[in-house]
């Protein structure tokens, strides 16, 4: 079993991954990491990222920085398991510059969608934290989803009526709870 990925260990795998770089190259870290980099959580099991564009050097360094710093790494990104929003890497936002490496947290819109897609107790925490951090709107998301429902038909895992149901509840006990409407990012 590795250890858990707190902050400071995940600033160890930025900072480890950045010198893996032979060319400019985005990272964009999703879910757990994005929750311990923001403080809503301590720690994490793992580190999932997206590399964009695909780098060899970048991929090939994986498997050897999982043994070194015992953390356990994932390819795994919302558009991975939904339809990728529209604009979701303009929205991401700038971790920092590590190397060639630019580090990014993966569009927080992406993320609670994905989230609510699987609808995990922690995942739905993650989503209420991030509305409640305005990082993101509730109208928004709903607006974004619309825009991927035509799209859902592409992953025959999911159910396009209860994700959108589960879409529209979350909205809803927002809206009942007085939560955030505006200003996320």
């Amino acid at each position: 079993m590795r250890e858990k990925v707190t902050a400071l260990r995940l600033h160890d795998f930025i900072k480890a991954l950045g010198g893996a770089a032979t060319s400019p190259v985005k990272v964009f870290l999703v879910g757990g990491a994005t929750a311990v980099l923001l403080g809503w959580r301590d720690s994490t099991i793992d580190v999932d990222l997206k590399v964009v564009p695909d780098s060899d050097s970048i991929l090939k360094s994986l498997p050897a920085l999982k043994e070194r710093l015992e953390m356990n790494i994932e390819l795994a990104a919302p558009d991975d398991f939904i339809p990728a929003l529209p604009g979701w890497q303009e929205r991401s936002r700038f971790i920092q510059q590590e190397g060639k490496i630019g580090f990014f947290h993966y569009d927080f819109y992406a993320q609670a969608l994905a989230k609510i897609e699987r609808g995990h107790d922690a995942d739905m925490r993650d989503v209420r934290e991030m509305i409640q951090r305005r990082l993101i709107e509730p109208k928004r998301l709903l607006e974004l989803f619309s825009r991927i429902e035509d799209h859902l038909y592409k992953y025959p895992a999911l159910d396009g009526a209860s994700f959108r149901r589960a879409v529209e509840r979350t909205v809803a006990e927002v809206n009942q709870r007085g939560g955030t409407g505006g200003g996320a990012v």
